[in-house]
């Protein structure tokens, strides 16, 4: 399996023509000039503005390894590694869903570990783009340009896409830029594929080569359905089994990251597992799919909703349910503190039992985003409020102003933070000097940035 790859496909125009064929002796007339031929020109026409190239530069740590002679010169005692910076540059894409705030989307692969992400529009233009914020586990980023004139795309809502239902993929692939492919869905909440933390992939056999990372996967209206992200082939080349992020759960990652800065990540906090046929004999259930509920875990969201073990989800907010990893996908991208239908069998009857997500909170980000001088640091939001350095890199721009791991950011310039996303707006809306309040154990400190 190739991992970091993206989406396209088949023949959705062809497929439109070929509906009744003609006779075997019958012949076909060519088009003349007053007949409209069946064309998806005027959907793309609408669609690829929002379709952007992009690429990257910076330096990656590789790992080498040495002769047992020269490992004295690298590292510890008895390693037979040292860690090399080393240049690096990347291309794929992105598609705009905010034009009036610049606001771009792709796959987090595609921008880790850049120090610069250029953005390059349909027309030409090129700008330079700011990481807002990426969540691995999904692979996804949410960058930012500041442009005028810019064209979003329009989202579908994914939970009604179906098999069988004609995609576009549009994107990069090799540089090549614009470029359009198409197919059909080929499956749904695919899953256990080993490519990400969270999967619950659209798959579909439009072709996709290296480049259509971020790209989008769009219906026969030009609506994203999904973020194209990976390929399945033996030797990294399209054999017709590609996966998109959902359109959905993008935009919930998207508002968490937009909101809190970060992704909170929602906890239902059960132990389960798939239904299966030696399961549904021996507790003689009426279900053949779904997420059946070992355990419930006490205090935990789904304790204080009401799910009970022995319990099988069948269903979350009206959609239903088919493993245990489709579930867990659903839950962890949607967002804590937000509410979830689910939809149980509980003794041989359906019930509905609505459930408050808790939180757990995992993801950290690279301050360098929000400010030179902070690189090195890495943050997540604190307890109660404000921003914890979780560490700190030597000799970094962070260590130099003497930041330390477990500070925690209270402040900027006297007004009160509570979380990162205060935090790079206050950032981001400041120029010259920023003083940052700064609570270390039982000590309040002033650090300044230029």
């Amino acid at each position: 399996m190739n991992k970091k790859l993206s989406l396209l496909g088949a023949a959705v125009a062809a497929s439109l023509l070929l509906t009744n064929p003609a006779p075997a002796e019958a012949k076909i007339p060519f088009f003349s000039g007053e007949q409209e031929i069946p064309t998806l020109a005027p959907m793309l026409e609408q669609t690829t503005p929002a379709i952007v190239h992009i690429s990257v530069a910076g330096n990656r740590e590789v790992r080498q390894r040495l002769p047992e002679a020269f490992r004295h010169f690298f590292g510890q005692r008895g390693s037979n590694e040292y860690k090399e910076e080393r240049p690096f540059k990347g291309l794929g894409s992105g598609v705009i869903i905010d034009a009036e705030k610049g606001y771009i989307v792709t796959n987090n692969h595609v921008i880790q570990d850049a120090d610069e992400i250029e953005v390059r529009l349909k027309d030409g233009r090129t700008f330079s783009a700011k990481k807002l914020g990426a969540d691995p586990e999904t692979d996804i980023a949410l960058l930012q340009i500041e442009a005028k004139k810019l064209v979003q795309i329009t989202l579908a809502d994914s939970d009604k896409t179906r098999v069988g239902d004609f995609a576009v993929a549009i994107g990069n692939p090799f540089g090549l830029e614009q470029t359009v492919t198409s197919g059909i869905i080929s499956a749904l909440g695919r899953g256990g594929l080993g490519i990400e933390g969270f999967e619950d992939f659209i798959q579909t056999d439009a072709a996709i080569n290296s480049g259509n990372s971020g790209g989008a996967l769009v219906n026969l209206r030009g609506e994203l359905i999904g973020i194209n992200t990976a390929i399945l082939g033996p030797n990294g080349g399209n054999i017709g089994i590609g996966f998109a992020i959902p359109a959905n759960m993008m935009k919930n990652l998207v508002d968490q990251i937009i909101e809190h800065g970060e992704i909170r990540r929602g906890s239902l906090g059960i132990r389960g597992q798939d239904v299966t046929s030696d399961l549904t004999e021996a507790m003689n259930l009426k279900v053949s799919r779904g997420a059946f509920v070992n355990e419930v875990m006490p205090d935990s969201a789904a304790a204080e909703g009401g799910l009970e073990s022995g319990d099988v989800i069948i269903s979350m907010n009206g959609n239903k349910i088919n493993s245990f990893l489709e579930l867990r996908a659903k839950v962890g991208t949607l967002g804590a503190g937000r509410e979830a239908k689910f939809g149980i069998l509980r003794e041989g009857k359906e019930r509905t039992i609505t459930v408050k997500l808790k939180e757990v909170s995992t993801s950290q980000v690279a301050a360098s985003q929000m400010h030179p001088m902070l690189d090195g640091a890495e943050l997540s939001n604190a307890e109660g409020s404000g921003v914890k350095i979780d560490s700190i890199a030597n000799n970094t721009a962070a260590e130099q102003i003497g930041l330390q791991a477990n500070d925690v950011i209270v402040g900027v310039n006297r007004q009160r933070i509570a979380n990162l996303a205060e935090l790079r707006k206050m950032l981001d809306n400041r120029s010259g000097v920023a003083a940052l309040n700064i609570r270390r154990g039982n000590t309040n400190l002033y650090v300044l940035i230029r």
